[in-house]
Parts: structure tokens; sequence; C-alpha cells
């Protein structure tokens, strides 16, 4: 008999991380094959890659079960077989899963330089949000928070920071959040990096560019951002899934914690190449070469150089 679980995951927000309950993004099954061993799949519906967390309730005849927990990149992805202790006997399961976007424990690079969300030549005004300790709708917030608001004179083009795949979009709010400090009612993408960073862009008029499964390079346009207490700007923070103690974080949504870590990232701009960016300091965005080709294959390089 197989239990299923419900689907949960992790949606991290602008003044908060929480588990919120969502459609069936991931289905797990598993199917007895002619040598009595049994395999696991999942069918993946959305882009972008997932850990997912396999319980069992009951697990009968099998060889030793180690890990737990698994990194769905594709769709339906044979991601485990057990297989029969006593192969003239079949194995006897029941289970639940959860799952959570990003990539478990991926090796990030702190030094990794990333591009303004913004146009070359266009100047903007990083304001940081940093509540270090402080708990907002009965989430505690991390230690490493780090998000910016990129601010720019009237409505302008926001675009990618990083080389990635577009994994979410949210692109269902007319209005501008003008009255607003902090809404999750605003339209937002998440984009995957090749380390396993996700950035979350939030802010955007309705009518995103892009579409989920793009790939994206440093200034590709994504939108227009939007206004939001009379200034118009775009929020960016960087993540990574450092747990999956989605359990865990369930049974104490009171005393919750992301299960995310962030990114301080470094950013290139006319002024430094290479260096963080200070609060409420104006910056010129620049987009030399360097930055847009250095995650670029092979192909990708090939198709450039032909424009």
């Amino acid at each position: 008999m197989k239990l299923k679980k419900s689907i949960l995951s992790l949606l991290v927000i602008l003044v908060y991380s929480n588990l919120k309950a969502q459609d069936q993004t991931i289905t797990v099954t598993s199917k007895s094959n002619p040598d009595r061993s049994v395999t696991f799949t999942a069918e993946k519906k959305p882009e972008g890659t997932y850990t997912l967390v396999l319980n069992f309730k009951q697990l009968t005849n099998a060889n030793g079960f180690g890990n737990s927990t698994f990194i769905i990149k594709y769709n339906n992805d044979n991601f485990l077989t057990l297989n029969p202790s006593n192969k003239d006997q079949g194995i006897g399961l029941s289970y639940s899963y959860s799952y959570i976007r990003g990539e478990l424990n991926p090796r990030v690079n702190p030094l990794f330089v990333y591009a303004l969300p913004y146009k070359a030549g266009k100047k903007t005004r990083p304001v940081e949000s940093k509540f270090v300790n402080a708990t907002y709708f009965g989430a505690t917030t991390p230690e490493d928070w780090k998000v910016y608001h990129f601010y720019s004179d009237g409505a302008d083009t926001v675009t990618a920071v990083r080389k990635g795949t577009v994994v979410e979009i949210n692109d269902a709010y007319d209005e501008d959040a003008k009255d607003l400090r902090y809404t999750s009612k605003t339209n937002s993408m998440i984009i995957e990096h090749a380390d396993g960073t996700l950035a979350t862009y939030r802010g955007f008029k309705k009518g995103i560019f892009v579409k989920e499964g793009q790939t994206v390079f440093p200034g590709t346009a994504l939108g227009i951002n939007s206004m939001s207490n009379d200034r118009h700007g775009i929020s960016l923070m960087i993540t990574y899934l450092k747990s999956a103690d989605i359990t865990t974080a369930r049974s104490n949504m009171k005393e919750s914690k992301s299960l995310y870590g962030f990114v301080d990232p470094y950013f290139c701009t006319t002024a430094n190449a290479n260096g963080k960016l200070t609060n409420q300091q104006f910056y010129t965005a620049i987009l030399p070469a360097e930055i847009i080709q250095k995650e670029m294959s092979k192909k990708e390089l090939k198709a450039l150089n032909k424009k």
C-alpha cells in the first residue's frame, strides 16, 4: 500500500521564507519488476532542480536502504531501485515523499561576479535589506539574509545578472504595489544557475519578457520593473538549498527557519569590476565581454561570434 504525503515546497518571498502547500509538482510512482525489484520514478512537470525526500513507513525484504534524499533534475527520472533480500519473495513497502526546489548543498562559488540587473550605462541605487535576528510573521530571519532592492529613475528594463535557466515565473498581477512595503502579490521569477544557486527577482510589471525553460545570459532583458513605495525598482536575492528538513519546518511553522542560505554577491560596476555594493550608493551598470561569456558553452560562444 502506498501512502502519499501532502506535497510541500519552500517558497522564498521578500520578507520571510515559509512552507506552503501547492499543486502536485512532482509525482513519485513505484513499479515492481520481473526480478521482484522495485523501481521508483519521479515525474516532474516544472523546470528546474528539486530535492526529494523519501520516507518509508514500511519496508520489508529489501537490501539496506541508506540515502533518503535524492536530486531530481529530469522528468521520468528512475532515481532508486530496491532489490529483494530474498529473491523468492517480493518487497513489502509503503512510503511518503516531499520535495523542495533546489539542489541540496550545491557547490556554490562565493566569489562569483554578477552583473547589475540593468542595461550597461544605466544607474541604479541598491538598498540592502538586512534583518538579522528579526522575526516576521512567526518566521525567524536567517543570519545570512541578503536582499537588494535596485532602484531606478522611472520604469526601466530589468536584465539577468548571470547565465541560467528560468525555472519559475509569476506574471499574474496587473497593478503596482505602490502603497505596500512588503507583499507577496508581485510579479516575480526564479532563475537557476549552473552552480545550484537560485536568483529570485521580484517586482515586475505584468508582461514578463522570458518564458520558463528559457536560457538567459547576463544582460538578457527579463521585464520592466514596477513601482513600490513611489519608486521603481526590482528586488534580487541569490539563495541555495542548505537543508531538506521539510518535515521539521512544516511541523514548527511558528518557529520555522529558512531552509535556504543566502549569497552575499560580488558585482561588476563601472566603479569596481569585482566588489561588494555599498548600501544607498549609486552605481552604473557595465557589461564587459568576460561577464557575458564566462559561463557560455562552446556552442553558445560560436553562435555569439557569428552575430
